[in-house]
C-alpha cells in the first residue's frame, strides 16, 4: 500500500465534519455528526461558538447555512476561520451576517490582529429563507470566497500586504454584537423572536492540511 506521506491529499479535498469542540454554552449548541448538523441557539442564556478540534493551513471549508428567522436586529451570526478567538494577533477569515439585514453578508481578513478589510456583499435573498452553501477556499496566495457556488470575493498575495498564515480553526457563532459601534454595525438588539436558531449542516472541511489543536 502506497505511504499516504509521500501522497498528500489534494489541497482543496474535503471530508465531512466529525467532531467539533463547543467554547461555551453547550446546551445551547446541537451537534449530531451522523446527519452532519449543527444547531445554534441565541436565547435567555445568550448564544454559543463551536469550532474544530483542530487546526488548518490552507484547504477549503464549506458549510450550508441557514439563518436565524424573525426579527434578528443585534445578532451577529457567522462562519470563519481564526488562529485563535480572542487573540489580540490573530489571523481570521469571516462571514458574518448582520442581524439588521439578512439580506447581506460582510466578508473580512486579519492578518496579526490587523482587519479593516470588510466588505459588504448583496445575497440577493434572505438568508433565513432557507439553506445556503458557504465556501471558503484558502490557498498560500488566494483566499475566495463563494456563495452557491459563485465567487463573490477574491484576496491575492500582494508584496508588503499581510496576508493569513497562521493554521486557523473553522468556528461558528451567534451572538449579540448590538454594542459595537452603538449599534450601526448589527442593529440595536430586540429580541422579541427569541428563541433564534441558526442551522448548518453538510459542514466540510480539508483532508490533508489539519496541524494539531495548539
Amino acid at each position: 500500500m502506497a505511504d499516504p506521506a509521500l501522497h498528500p491529499a489534494p489541497l482543496h479535498q474535503t471530508q465531512p465534519l466529525k467532531e467539533i469542540t463547543i467554547d461555551y454554552t453547550p446546551e445551547a449548541c446541537a451537534h449530531c455528526a451522523d446527519s452532519n448538523s449543527i444547531a445554534l441557539t441565541f436565547d435567555h442564556r445568550g448564544g454559543a461558538r463551536w469550532r474544530t478540534t483542530t487546526r488548518f493551513l490552507h484547504g477549503t471549508f464549506r458549510a450550508h447555512i441557514k439563518c436565524p428567522g424573525g426579527n434578528t436586529s443585534g445578532l451577529n451570526f457567522n462562519i470563519y476561520l481564526s488562529s485563535l478567538e480572542g487573540d489580540k494577533s490573530q489571523d481570521e477569515i469571516d462571514f458574518e451576517f448582520l442581524g439588521k439585514d439578512r439580506t447581506v453578508v460582510q466578508t473580512n481578513v486579519y492578518t496579526s490582529g490587523t482587519g479593516n478589510r470588510e466588505q459588504i456583499h448583496n445575497l440577493g435573498f434572505d438568508c433565513s429563507d432557507g439553506f445556503h452553501e458557504y465556501v471558503i477556499k484558502w490557498g498560500p496566495d488566494l483566499i475566495e470566497w463563494l456563495i452557491d457556488g459563485k465567487v463573490v470575493r477574491r484576496e491575492e498575495r500582494r508584496e508588503g500586504e499581510g496576508f493569513p498564515e497562521k493554521p486557523m480553526f473553522l468556528y461558528a457563532s451567534v451572538w449579540d454584537a448590538s454594542y459595537i459601534d452603538e449599534g450601526r454595525w448589527t442593529g440595536k438588539y430586540v429580541g422579541c423572536d427569541a428563541p433564534y436558531v441558526c442551522l448548518y449542516k453538510d459542514i466540510h472541511v480539508p483532508v490533508g492540511t489539519h496541524v494539531g489543536s495548539s
